[in-house]
């Protein structure tokens, strides 16, 4: 599996693929030059329970951690994972 990220703008994404195809895409707005918000969040069904979400949001979380942003998580998977996972709260607004 491999995870792309792209911006365009004031919208950014996360897309996974597999053997060329997506099967999932995460999408964020940039609120700023140390902010993002995480919109929403879609996995292929077949890829459910697969880790695929969360393979996004890590990849999401590198590049915040690189560029020095924080994240707010509105999408309910995210801000999900972030209450879950203490290794990536670092990157959270408070």
């Amino acid at each position: 599996m491999e995870i792309l990220l792209k911006e365009e703008g004031a919208k950014g994404s996360a897309t996974a693929k597999e053997n060329g195809r997506s099967i999932g895409t995460m999408t964020y707005s940039i609120a700023g030059k140390e902010l993002i918000i995480i919109d929403s969040t879609f996995v292929e069904p077949e890829y459910n329970g697969k880790g695929v979400g969360r393979k996004m949001l890590d990849k999401i979380v590198e590049m915040a951690r690189e560029k020095k942003i924080r994240i707010i998580p509105l999408c309910p998977f995210a801000a999900a994972m972030f209450r879950k996972s203490d290794d990536i709260r670092d990157v959270l607004k408070s």
